[in-house]
């Protein structure tokens, strides 16, 4: 039982029987640490005398596959990271003080997978979707006040291979006890929508389900509901007061409108939140209180003029993004999620799709408040299987609660604008996914009936697309083939269009083979295997190497902004993730589609994209200028907000360079001389920007760049350290691959390390890394006490790097 609450628990229930103080109605408590943690599977790890002493004690969340070493033989294959998985038991020993009178639950966020929990040896249920969110109550098995309780926790991850990516393993998200009064707010039992936005007013519409689990006889029967509007500063800016609500022996839902003036809306530029607080009485005394977020705004989909939000055209520039965090595996953690969104915002980012699974809640959290719209994915398969152990198992009898759930935990972050039912689901070839589309959008719009629902397809003929054909979804979703754009609206007349996937093309960072305009599709079709890829496992940085069904990030994008009718597009993907490595066979482990590879460093497509989706003026020059002397470079800007650039090598003009309509960079062939290229857009004659790639000599000496250095002494902040060899005079090398080892001394330690290369086979774990061309990351993690994390970095040859943290 974590401290903190067992003092509020102790000090609450002191001040109660001394000043007939009211104990809080709800109490939620981080139920991460102190956990104790087997890799294997003991039958008797259920039953509360089962001696654990000798098992691993650690916090969660936590992945035990990302701990594990890379190997091809593992069941998950390289499609899911190659990496092992199998059985792992989680057990927690904790007291209470009394909770008569009170009822006491425990939320899990996600269990990766078919997860069983058991208190004290009685068995809570089971779970097998390993990305759904779920609660159990704890009430009727729980000890006296003082006594041990052990909660067991079994994660069944051994059926392999069940996903085409990596999942992790483990009770990999966060774990909360909550104890409330027997009326209480049911779980997720609030729905805040606004279903009138003006200038002037929002019309704020609350439904708020109670439950009862008094007995018969017992008190209260009739409570009343207060629910008030908090603004940004937690100024009430609303309320109503609805009296006399009967309870019934099990859910009572009450329905409510309140008038906010003069509304703030919330938008991805100005992400504004406002809070509802839900309040229960039974006469004066609280029975619950209850907290939900509130952004005010209006989306549309408009079939000629795309997405509209708040009344205004905006195009939806987003990518598609899995759930792991590179180094740091499937474990959640908010401040790694929150780098992800950081980095993609300045890229021009607006929006994020949830790849192919409901995300851990803490990413809508930070996405209601760092502004982006979230399309929110249910299912990557329904009954047909992608993969032999797969969801599709569990569909029949699983499905429709786990959608259930999905919606009533989301349904009320102002990020979500959009439901998908599903990703290139196979049932679009014969008629059950007709019935089961309209299944599945009824039990969605039953739950929420203000966002559309989508699903992403990949038939754009609609005689061959039985999903498209059931008639219900809001917005056709269309993954790829984006030649047929233009055919679309006469395909499918007065419909309304979304791009879910785009591009699929392939990068490794820094790696780039000429010539640059050589578009090599690999693999060429769906029955022919990759043979003539890079020996090193590399793929160009140029952009041109996509897959068979896929596209250059450039020819996908220019697609979609020449089509006006289409809302936008999620580019597949923002980062590199593990699993999946097309087109390569192992050692690849993770895969070549993201914008930014898995150490978060970006791509040269990360600059195309930034070019096209920010008003900020853009010019980045690519490659770097180390090659052999005489050899012709082909030499790419990628810019914006300006009218044309000159390229100089050494001092000498090699002319001025302008994009045409349809261009997104311009090109310089170059025969290779070493020294200083240099690049300077200019708009109306007078300079916008400078770009400067200089060759580098030798490897000298090591820099460490923190993204953050003043940190928090909670035990889960990070900081991310880059990690860049150089030469004599601060250059990168290009092609450094010296092994870099680090040590960390003060409270902190290394929770990951990496340097973005989709074939290595080092450990995210161990205290040293290999450069990859010229650089890698080092993530440092804080622990429970403040004071000064200093890192050094060591490697042969080189003069060493340090930094220095402070955490409090």
């Amino acid at each position: 039982m974590p401290r903190l609450l067992i003092l509020l628990l102790l000090l609450l229930s002191a001040t109660n029987a001394s000043f007939g103080a009211q104990p809080p109605a709800r109490v939620i408590a981080s139920f991460n640490k102190g956990w104790k943690f087997y890799l294997g599977d003991e039958a008797s790890a259920k039953d509360a005398a089962f001696n654990d002493n000798a098992w691993r004690q650690l916090t969660l969340p936590h992945d035990w596959s990302i701990e594990g070493k890379f190997d091809e033989k593992n069941p998950a294959k390289p499609e899911g990271g190659g990496l092992p998985t199998g059985i792992g038991w989680y057990r927690k020993t904790f007291t209470l003080p009394g909770t008569a009178g009170r009822n006491v639950y425990i939320e899990f966020d996600g269990v990766y997978k078919r997860s069983e929990v058991w208190l004290n040896g009685h068995s809570l249920g089971q779970r097998p979707n390993g990305y759904i969110s779920f609660r159990y109550e704890l009430t009727r098995y729980l000890q006296p006040a003082g006594k041990a309780n052990v909660l067991a926790v079994r994660v069944d991850n051994s059926a392999q291979p069940d996903s085409r990516w990596y999942t992790g393993s483990g009770i990999y998200r966060n774990v909360r006890l909550v104890t409330t009064h027997p009326v209480a707010v049911d779980e997720w039992g609030i729905f805040v929508s606004t279903p009138a936005v003006s200038a002037q007013a929002a019309t704020v519409a609350v439904q708020t389900q109670l439950r009862n689990a008094t007995s018969a006889t017992s008190a209260p029967h009739t409570v009343s509901l207060q629910t008030a509007v908090l603004d940004q500063s937690g100024r009430e800016v609303a309320r109503q007061l609805t009296s006399g609500v009967k309870l019934s022996s099990a859910a009572t839902t009450v329905s409510q409108k309140l008038i906010l003036k003069n509304p703030q809306l919330w938008s991805v530029a100005k992400p504004y939140l406002y809070r509802v607080k839900t309040t229960v009485l039974a006469g004066q005394a609280i029975e619950d209180e209850y907290e939900t977020p509130l952004g005010v705004r209006t989306c549309v989909f408009d079939g000629q003029r795309g997405f509209l939000l708040n009344g205004q055209p905006l195009r939806i520039q987003g990518v598609c993004q899995h759930h792991d965090l590179g180094a740091l595996g499937a474990a959640v953690n908010v401040r790694a999620m929150e780098r992800q969104l950081e980095i993609l915002k300045a890229m021009g980012c607006n929006a994020i799709r949830t790849a192919h699974n409901p995300p851990a809640p803490q990413l809508l959290d930070l996405c209601d408040r760092m502004g982006f719209l979230v399309l929110d994915e249910a299912f990557d398969m329904w009954q047909k299987k992608k993969n032999g152990q797969d969801y599709h198992l569990d569909f029949k009898q699983w499905h429709r609660r786990d959608l259930e759930d999905q919606i009533r935990r989301d349904r009320n972050h102002p990020s979500v604008f959009l439901w998908s039912i599903g990703n290139e689901i196979r049932e679009q070839f014969d008629s059950t996914g007709t019935r089961l589309t309209r299944e599945l959008t009824t039990t969605v719009k039953r739950l929420d009936p203000t966002r559309p629902v989508t699903s992403a397809l990949t038939e754009q003929e609609p005689a061959k697309n039985f999903i498209s054909q059931a008639g219900v979804l809001d917005v056709l979703s269309f993954n790829y083939k984006h030649a047929d754009y233009p055919e679309l609206p006469k395909r499918f007349p007065g419909q309304k269009f979304l791009a879910t996937e785009i591009a699929a093309a392939y990068e490794t960072r820094g790696h780039y083979d000429l010539p640059s305009d050589s578009l090599r599709i690999w693999p060429k079709d769906g029955k022919t295997k990759l043979t003539s890829g890079n020996a090193d496992f590399t793929a160009s940085s140029y952009d041109h190497a996509a897959p068979y069904w896929g596209a250059t990030h450039e020819a996908a994008w220019r697609a979609v902004r020449n089509s006006p009718f289409i809302s936008g597009a999620f580019v597949w993907s923002g980062f590199d993730y593990m699993g999946e490595p097309l087109p390569y066979p192992w050692p690849a482990r993770s895969s070549y589609f993201g914008v930014i590879d898995l150490a978060g460093f970006p791509k040269d497509a990360y600059y195309l994209y930034q070019s096209e989706w920010t008003s900020k003026p853009v010019l980045h020059l690519l490659p770097h200028w180390n090659w052999k002397p005489g050899q012709t470079v082909d030499v790419w800007a990628y810019y914006s907000q300006a009218d044309e650039v000159e390229l100089f090598l050494n001092g000498k003009s090699l002319g001025t360079k302008k994009k045409g309509t349809d261009d997104l960079h311009v090109l310089w062939r170059v025969p290779y001389a070493p020294g200083t290229l240099q690049a300077i857009s200019r708009r109306a004659g007078k300079t916008v920007l400078t770009s400067t790639v200089k060759t580098a000599g030798p490897a000298a000496k090591i820099e460490l760049t923190a993204d953050r250095s003043q940190l928090q002494a909670d035990g889960k902040d990070l900081s991310f350290i880059t990690v860049r060899v150089l030469d004599a005079a601060g250059n990168l090398v290009p092609d450094a691959a010296n092994l870099v080892k680090l040590s960390v001394s003060g409270p902190g330690f290394i929770a990951g390390v990496d340097n973005g290369y989709q074939a290595s086979m080092e450990s995210f774990k161990a205290p040293e890394r290999k450069a990859y061309n010229g650089m890698a990351l080092a993530i440092i993690q804080t622990t429970d006490k403040g004071g000064t994390i200093t890192l050094k970095a060591m490697a042969e040859g080189l003069a060493p790097g340090t930094l220095t943290l402070t955490s409090n």
